[in-house]
């Protein structure tokens, strides 16, 4: 074996959704802070991302977590999640695959019956608070990101399926939100293809047709994801969030439920100390609580909390020999979608 780059990571999913997370070889990526870190992988360099989110060393259903040391003082640790069209600047479901192997490879140390973990993101910081027993992290408990509603009931016409109404929340990356029933769909595994194909399709028109940037932080621009959203027969929260090139999370999504409850709270339908089940398309479950009320840039927002599982089911060495004609991998529309066109 001749490898000129050798990568290991730890192998996690947070109710459902796979994060890898890199631990060993990748030291830094250019940058004084994560969102000038993000901003370098996006922009200046993107052969990282590649070599391990596509093929052959990777897949489309899962994303792939940077670590770096914090760059902020109140922080452990920083990070960067690496996905099919990206990077990205923050993710629940990661957060809880990062805090997970964090206290469980002993990288950081556990401390029973609770760990705290400053996480150090683009888009600010996400505290996290672990309970442990016996060596395990048990629940990680998010508090995320300042969230809010950026514009409600936008009205937008989409090549396939002509005008769909949606609202644009903020939870740590902008989300479009769509109610699945307006068209004529249900968030369930049999639906997939179809979710995928629609929201894709809304994805594109509202980032060319919209204009929308944080109030704060230049680097966060345009909708990340778009998410379908409605109930179950209980009454608990069922979203699905369609990621770029074109799959869905397997998870309940923190960032997207984060932004679905500040469009909420915005609406009158949540108040402080509420308390939600989110569902996701396989029936897994995050927590989400309306934890406090703040502002950002001098509009009204929330601080929710995400709470949810995380476990690490393996191990993972990737490499690259010289004569490997793929050192950025490939992908193939069976399984990537056909969605690469989502930032132009």
């Amino acid at each position: 074996m001749r490898w000129q780059r050798t990568v290991t990571m730890v192998e996690a999913h947070a109710e459902g959704e796979v994060g890898r997370v890199v631990t060993g070889g990748v030291i830094d990526v250019p940058g004084t802070t994560i969102a000038d870190k993000l901003n370098h992988l996006n922009e200046v360099d993107d052969s990282l991302r590649r070599f391990l989110v596509f093929e052959p060393r990777g897949a489309a259903a899962m994303s792939t977590n940077l670590i770096f040391p914090p760059t902020r003082p109140d922080a452990d640790i920083g990070f960067v999640v690496l996905q099919g069209d990206k990077a990205h600047a923050m993710s629940g479901s990661n957060s809880i695959c990062l805090t997970t192997v964090l206290l469980e490879t002993g990288m950081l140390k556990m401390t029973e019956p609770e760990t705290v973990v400053r996480i150090d993101t683009a888009s600010g910081l996400v505290t996290a608070r672990a309970q442990c027993h016996d060596g395990k992290c048990e629940r990680v408990t998010l508090t995320m990101n300042p969230s809010f509603a950026h514009e409600l009931d936008v009205d937008i016409d989409v090549e396939g399926l002509g005008k769909v109404r949606v609202d644009i929340g903020y939870g740590g990356i902008f989300y479009g939100l769509i109610d699945a029933a307006q068209l004529g769909l249900e968030i369930r595994p049999d639906m997939a293809k179809r979710l995928v194909e629609a929201g894709t399709a809304i994805h594109r028109a509202i980032n060319r047709k919209l204009d929308i940037r944080h109030p704060e932080i230049e680097a966060i621009r345009g909708i990340a994801y778009t998410m379908f959203t409605g109930r179950n027969e209980k009454g608990e929260l069922k979203g699905a969030t369609i990621l770029p090139p074109g799959r869905i999370d397997r998870s309940p999504c923190g960032t997207g439920n984060s932004a679905r409850l500040a469009v909420a709270a915005a609406r009158g339908e949540a108040r402080l100390g509420d308390r939600f089940t989110a569902r996701s398309i396989i029936d897994s479950t995050f927590e989400v609580t309306y934890a406090a009320d703040t502002t950002v840039a001098g509009r009204p927002a929330i601080v929710p909390t995400i709470s949810g599982r995380g476990w690490i089911h393996g191990i993972h060495q990737v490499g690259w020999d010289p004569s490997d004609p793929y050192p950025n991998g490939y992908s193939v529309a069976d399984t990537w979608g056909d969605a690469f066109d989502l930032l132009n």
